[in-house]
């Protein structure tokens, strides 16, 4: 199982001097993906409040500072040469899909096809309303999006028509470094989204939950993908552990819950170190202490 890390991007590790150093320093060390998340707002109101969280605390206060996702992953795209750069996730209503799948395949190519596209909803429907996005129809407009995504890599002349976006019949001569684009990963935690999953997607971009809930969503994913005629054995599941503050930061309780993910069965794991650790410096020290934990067994 490959193992990764989340870059600093938000909070206190939104220090854009540290980008290239951890990045450089965690696939030295042997992480084989480098990851990103997606915020746009942090409203003093909020519409929502973020899961685990109360009115009086509506989500983590490191929000407030966010780093661009793709502008992030260029700068370890530069510093690195094997690690693969994903997304976990980018909120793929947000941004039209034209100028996202110009943007993403730039990434694939200036990378030599590391990216990996892991694509979600967001929780947030004030995030919606500040891009003029209908939360309400956030996954059509996923589903739209993956038609542009898939007509724009795999066509050298590509057009669409569909309900919320039209795109003239034009000439793409951007092409990504592999053949079809860089895999595709999706978000959630509903049976419909495990379901889109199935049909759609090269994999699952899950976080971490209890054993039974994660094989039951898991089988949402496969019987929906046998169901499409496609292999279900050939998805892919890549599991996110935001690390709390408190007894299970350290790195043996990190390392412990690594193992555990990876008698699952999954094809990977990472660890956001951002919410328990004061700095970049910290969080990668934490990382690969962990990560050589995980590997002496």
């Amino acid at each position: 199982m490959d193992f990764g890390i989340a870059l600093p991007q938000y909070g206190d590790h939104a220090r854009p001097e540290w980008i290239v150093p951890f990045a450089r320093q965690a696939e030295e060390a042997g992480f084989g993906l480098l990851w990103v998340g997606d915020r746009s707002l942090a409203p003093v109101s909020p519409s929502d409040l973020y899961p685990g969280h109360t009115a009086r605390d509506p989500y983590p206060a490191g929000f407030r500072t966010f780093l661009d996702p793709l502008t992030v992953l260029t700068a370890a795209a530069g510093a690195t040469t094997r690690a693969r750069l994903a997304t976990s996730t980018l909120n793929a209503p947000w941004y039209p899909p034209l100028l996202l799948a110009r943007t993403l395949t730039t990434l694939d190519a200036l990378s030599a096809g590391r990216l990996v596209a892991g694509l979600g909803l967001g929780w947030l429907r004030d995030e919606y309303t500040a891009v003029n996005a209908d939360f309400t129809r956030r996954g059509a407009l996923l589903e739209e999006v993956l038609d542009v995504l898939r007509g724009y890599w795999t066509r050298e002349v590509f057009g669409h028509e569909g309900p919320h976006w039209s795109i003239p019949e034009s000439y793409v001569g951007l092409r990504p470094a592999r053949p079809g684009g860089p895999p595709v990963l999706l978000g959630g935690l509903s049976p419909a989204a495990m379901r889109r999953v199935g049909r759609r997607a090269d994999g699952w971009a899950g976080v971490l939950l209890p054993p039974d809930a994660e094989a039951g969503l898991w089988d949402v994913a496969r019987r929906a993908a046998e169901e499409a005629g496609r292999d279900p054995g050939a998805l892919t599941r890549h599991i996110r552990y935001n690390v709390r503050p408190g007894a299970g930061a350290g790195a043996d309780a990190i390392a412990s819950v690594l193992d555990g993910v990876r008698a699952s069965g999954a094809d990977s794991a990472f660890v956001d170190l951002q919410q328990c650790t004061a700095g970049p410096a910290e969080a990668l020290e934490l990382g690969i202490a962990a990560l050589e934990r995980v590997r002496a067994g």
